[in-house]
């Protein structure tokens, strides 16, 4: 599937954020289908039970794809997670490319609901997630956040397809 555009990196989120030392420094592409995708690999400092990931990663990964979702209609919206439903269908390994995708739903005024999976290169479901967000300025969100500074990394690269 064609990437349209680069999603920015922050500084210190603990799936983006690329001066985060223990982070997963993960890409977020937006795509032709109105989704949001990212390649990345789980680390063994991300496992739970040996070579599995830890289940709270896996859940982690899978709200920012669905809270960036929102930022392939609106950047200028942040959603913040209301609720969320972690279905988890088959252990994932690390230090195995892996595939994760976002969508919205639905959208109920000031609320969306999205859904988001990480899969194999083969399009294999290993885990799948639900969420309903409330959409918020970033002003909104913490008098403390200098959305220019905290998300500031647009580092350009040359992924332009994401296929599973």
């Amino acid at each position: 599937m064609k990437v349209i555009s680069k999603q920015k990196n922050s500084k210190m989120c603990i799936i983006c954020g690329l001066d985060n030392p223990i982070g997963l420094k993960a890409s977020f592409y937006n795509m032709e289908d109105g989704s949001v995708m990212t390649k990345f690999q789980y680390r063994e400092v991300d496992q739970s039970y040996p070579q599995r990931v830890h289940g709270g990663m896996i859940s982690s990964m899978l709200d920012e794809l669905a809270g960036r979702a929102l930022w392939v209609q609106d950047e200028s919206q942040f959603g913040v997670t209301m609720t969320m439903e972690t279905k988890f269908r088959k252990p994932i390994p690390y230090d195995v490319t892996l595939i994760g995708k976002g969508e919205i739903t639905r959208t109920i005024g000031r609320f969306f609901i999205a859904k988001a999976y990480i899969m194999n290169q083969d399009g294999k479901i290993y885990a799948e997630y639900t969420g309903k967000f409330l959409k918020l300025p970033v002003d909104k969100i913490s008098k403390d956040i200098n959305y220019h500074e905290e998300l500031c990394y647009d580092v350009k690269d040359d992924v332009t397809n994401i296929n599973y």
